[in-house]
């Protein structure tokens, strides 16, 4: 048996592990930074899925530079700047960061994580003069939640500690970033979980992967997939309690509650929404069309209005490719049917049913194929036109 209990201040509770912020002058907001790091104060094994854009960006490419199943101490993290696009200068650049921040810090194969306008080069300078002024020994997960963000509108960081019988524990703790440019074919923002639970590294492998398909995976803001998508996973195992059942059930509720909260940040978004695709003939086609679903423009917008044209819904559906048949289909809105064989057209009384549904800020679209026993459920947002208004103006 063993319990999981929801802690305050993100990071800070993993045992080993220090994090913070600073401001080197990337972002005018003197007061949120814009350079974050986290550090262990004994070597982590890491886990890490990256982004399936052909075009990864720099700190992905340093990364796999290092030798498989490498180890780490520190990871530093900028905002403002994707350094993506920027071919092998690009990682030459991070490589003389870091070769600033050894000289500085004792740390053991740095890694690198970036968020922001793709095609520049990083500023070396001002990213490099962060190691005067950042605190090595603190504990600040709400600085460092803050200091990756980009159009997010909150902080997304969440902590647990899991118990078992005999008194023993771990805790394990991820901070993210994520408001747009969200449709995962991997993951789809910035992630970092820390662990200080006695994990074996195929264990992380296994379990991240797993984690990141029935989470990030699963959700779409606006159908666009980042160059820099990343998900970590550091252990220091410095607890020396471990079981596998319990962590796997932690890391897919810390990483599906963040990727919720992205979501609900999605950029000018005002509504989530789960599509389950129910009744295909193979899981294949289910994923097939319950992504269409929550990738679909129309469809978002649709939510965005508040109409419940199940014709979108439909439409998608058939586009999708799948094998269906518009006989054996059916539509709900929560429980409420809007669309069978029977019921092709709403009358008043169901549509005002389905008005009310629609105006919640959470609800779940169920389509029934009826041709056979698979499903899949993604996670979608309505389209809104502060979405447009936003990404007109990013970098203005």
């Amino acid at each position: 048996m063993f319990n999981i209990i929801a802690l305050e201040n993100g990071l800070g509770n993993v045992q080993g592990f220090y994090c913070g912020a600073t401001n080197v002058g990337m972002r005018p907001d003197k007061a949120q930074g814009d350079v974050a790091f986290i550090r262990s104060e004994v070597p982590c094994d890491i886990s890490a899925v990256f982004t399936s854009n052909t075009f990864q960006a720099a700190p992905i490419k340093h990364f796999q530079k290092y030798p498989k199943g490498f180890q780490t101490d520190f990871v530093l993290i900028n905002a403002k700047n994707a350094n993506a696009m920027t071919g092998d200068k690009g990682i030459e650049d991070i490589d003389t960061i870091m070769s600033i921040l050894c000289n500085k810090q004792q740390v053991l194969n740095p890694v690198m994580s970036s968020t922001g306008v793709i095609g520049y080069r990083l500023p070396i300078d001002k990213i490099s003069s962060a190691f005067d002024t950042l605190d090595f020994t603190t504990q600040n997960s709400d600085d460092a939640a803050r200091a990756i963000m980009t159009t997010d509108s909150f902080k997304k960081e969440l902590a647990y500690k899991v118990t078992f019988e005999g008194g023993t524990s771990f805790h394990i703790a991820a901070i993210c970033k994520g408001a747009g440019m969200i449709n995962p074919a991997m993951a789809t923002m910035l992630c970092f979980v820390t662990t200080d639970a006695d994990i074996p590294k195929a264990d992380m492998d296994e379990l991240l992967t797993a984690s990141t398909e029935h989470s990030f995976n699963r959700i779409s803001v606006d159908g666009d997939t980042s160059t820099n998508d990343t998900v970590m996973l550091l252990a220091n195992k410095t607890s020396g309690a471990y079981h596998k059942e319990a962590f796997a059930e932690a890391l897919n509720k810390i990483m599906f509650e963040l990727a919720m909260m992205i979501l609900r940040d999605g950029e000018g978004a005002n509504k989530l929404v789960a599509f389950e695709v129910k009744g295909a003939k193979t899981l294949e086609e289910a994923k097939r069309a319950s992504m269409a679903l929550s990738n679909s423009l129309l469809v978002k917008t649709a939510l965005f209005g508040e109409d419940p044209n199940w014709g979108r819904i439909a439409s998608t559906i058939g586009a999708s490719g799948i094998a269906c048949d518009d006989k054996t289909l059916t539509i709900h809105y929560d429980d409420l049917l809007i669309y069978s064989d029977d019921f092709r057209e709403l009358d008043k009384e169901r549509e005002d049913k389905a008005y009310a549904i629609m105006k919640q800020e959470a609800f779940k679209v169920t389509c029934d194929i009826g041709l056979g026993d698979a499903s899949y459920t993604s996670y979608g947002c309505d389209l809104s036109y502060e979405y447009v208004k936003i990404n007109a103006e990013y970098r203005t």
